[in-house]
């Protein structure tokens, strides 16, 4: 099963990365604590529309493109052949 928090977390800090940020950087610009957006980052908490918007803001990206990028991160799982558990 998917979890969409694990898929936004995974690109948000992909593109973190990717720009060289580090968590702090980007917590302090999008004014949210640190620990909350490592939790976000790992999957283990659900950002708001909000604080997803405040996030993407920081990271100088737009909010559609990375819901794109998740949109096609989820299909590409959803359409991959699913194994068989043994019984």
């Amino acid at each position: 099963m998917i979890v969409l928090r694990q898929v936004i977390g995974d690109e948000l800090r992909r593109r973190r990365q990717d720009q060289g940020r580090t968590l702090r950087d980007v917590s302090g610009a999008a004014a949210v604590s640190l620990g909350y957006l490592s939790e976000v980052e790992r999957g283990q908490k659900e950002a708001s529309s909000e604080l997803l918007a405040a996030i993407c803001e920081a990271l100088e990206v737009s909010l559609s493109d990375v819901l794109a990028s998740v949109s096609t991160h989820v299909a590409e799982a959803e359409s991959a052949p699913r194994e068989l558990s043994s019984v």
